[in-house]
């Protein structure tokens, strides 16, 4: 079992470069790529609550479990 990272679709349902979202959710697009790739250990809240923000979308809609 593993959690997959679903940002990447959510950022071509919303027509969103991952560069913009960086921007406006303060993280470095490196830090984001990581995130999107699923090669990180962790994400806070609030990071995973300002996405949702700029993305109008839930936890649910960004990760999923396989």
């Amino acid at each position: 079992m593993a959690i997959i990272v679903r940002l990447d679709v959510m950022l071509a349902l919303r027509k969103m470069k991952s560069k913009d979202l960086a921007a406006q959710i303060g993280i470095s697009e490196q830090n984001l790529s990581m995130l999107r790739q699923g090669r990180v250990k962790g994400v806070r809240f609030e990071t995973l609550d300002k996405i949702c923000e700029v993305l109008d979308c839930k936890p649910g809609d960004l990760l999923d479990r396989e």
